[in-house]
């Protein structure tokens, strides 16, 4: 049976915006629009109010034998299984959090290496964020691994999955992908990939960090051996998530203290936690759970269940959105868009769209934005390779990241504004 297609109306984009206090922030008498979610979506106030509960209620470290100790335990024993129900994992034991993603990759990574021998190959790509590359690349240097890298295609900064695939052959180890591009907006086939890459016996690290806000994650659909993400990309706070199967994560050694517990997940999860961050995590996750049940209007299905209507709904509102905002730019005089702009592709995208004019330096262009009130990043998002690839650094780009907190008056709001930059 076919699932219904689930909408955001404009009263429930309206009641999800209403929980989110920065966005009643004024700038020069005007709304603040934030399309710097990218590097850090807002997050709503249940977020706040679960971290400073954490803060005032039960403030206490892992395992002690005292009530603020519980409490606190079961607080985190929650939010492993919000966030394996985010992931799609059925197992929240697999799940592991750290200060961010960059840091627990690098921690991954150095503990991957250890199955490599010198003469064995690695693919990382030219799409990826640099956490998603340079962990492995350094890894590769001190093991004496051959590293190779995935070219973009230049026409719509995709990834060449022809060159993907010439890659991969039985010396491969890993190969680092990441499931959407933190700068072009581009959605990667990571299901197709993993199976590539495990066909040869290679093990796959999915990058879903940016994937977080705008699609639904199923680690057991994508079939990959790692996947990582961050909370603060997907309305919460700075929190960093990997995920992997059990079997993986027992049998690797981790580097951490002898007294540290050798189970999972405490095995990874070295030092005290940021305990309040994850309260405020599993707050991010039902935040989303409970738009799903809102478009069912029932309580009684799974978190899972909720999730997965919310981001149907989330996906279709978004596309909308990417289509209204390339269609406009590409009528402004002198914008360049880097990525697919064919409506046709628009589910082979997430709204983030990059950015040049052929005239005004990018980092103008961001100061311009910015004191119109409108946030945009400019420069490369620490995807390089990308920036190195199209000759566009030192400037780089401008990003414009849609979620679904934005709207379509915000849109407009933009390509007037932009239109106006450009004619002075």
């Amino acid at each position: 049976m076919s699932q219904p297609d689930y909408q955001l109306t404009d009263s429930l984009v309206q009641s999800c915006r209403e929980q989110f206090p920065a966005l009643t922030r004024e700038f020069n008498g005007e709304p603040l629009m934030y399309l710097d979610g990218p590097a850090g979506t807002q997050v709503p106030q249940r977020v706040i109010d679960a971290i400073a509960d954490y803060l005032g209620r039960c403030n206490a470290n892992h395992g002690g034998h005292f009530p603020t100790s519980h409490d606190s335990d079961e607080i985190l024993h929650q939010t492993h299984q919000a966030v394996a129900d985010f992931l799609g994992a059925s197992d929240p034991d697999e799940v592991v959090f750290g200060p961010n993603m960059t840091t627990l990759t690098f921690a991954f990574s150095r503990a991957i290496a250890r199955k490599w021998n010198a003469g064995d190959e690695i693919v990382v790509t030219r799409l990826d964020h640099d956490a998603n590359i340079s962990p492995w690349v350094l890894a590769a240097r001190d093991t004496g691994v051959t590293v190779h890298y995935v070219d973009i295609r230049h026409e719509d900064v995709t990834l060449d999955t022809d060159h993907l695939q010439s890659l991969l052959n039985e010396r491969t180890r890993l190969l680092a992908i990441g499931h959407t591009s933190n700068s072009s907006g581009s959605i990667n086939p990571v299901k197709e990939a993993t199976r590539w890459a495990h066909a040869v016996g290679a093990e796959v690290f999915v990058d879903a960090v940016h994937h977080g806000p705008h699609g639904l994650i199923d680690v057991s659909d994508i079939g990959c051996d790692y996947l990582a993400c961050s909370a603060y990309k997907f309305f919460g706070p700075h929190i960093g998530i990997i995920w992997s199967h059990r079997e993986i994560l027992e049998s690797m050694e981790a580097y951490k203290v002898r007294p540290s517990a050798n189970t999972i997940p405490d095995k990874w999860m070295t030092g005290t936690q940021n305990h309040e961050c994850l309260a405020g995590t599993m707050a991010a996750v039902d935040y989303l759970a409970d738009l799903g049940r809102d478009l069912h209007a029932v309580e009684s299905i799974s978190r899972r269940q909720a999730l997965c209507t919310a981001f149907s709904a989330i996906r279709n509102y978004e596309n909308d959105l990417a289509i209204q905002l390339i269609h406009g730019l590409t009528q402004i005089d002198g914008i360049k868009i880097h990525g697919i702009t064919d409506p046709d592709r628009i589910n082979e995208r997430v709204p983030t769209v990059t950015i040049t004019h052929n005239e005004i330096p990018t980092t103008e262009l961001a100061k311009q934005l910015g004191n119109r009130g409108i946030c945009a990043w400019h420069g490369n998002y620490y995807a390089l390779q990308i920036t190195e690839a199209l000759g566009l650094e030192p400037e780089g780009m401008i990003r414009l990241g849609l979620v679904h907190y934005n709207t379509a008056q915000e849109v407009d709001r933009l390509l007037n504004t932009l239109g106006e930059i450009v004619s002075q």
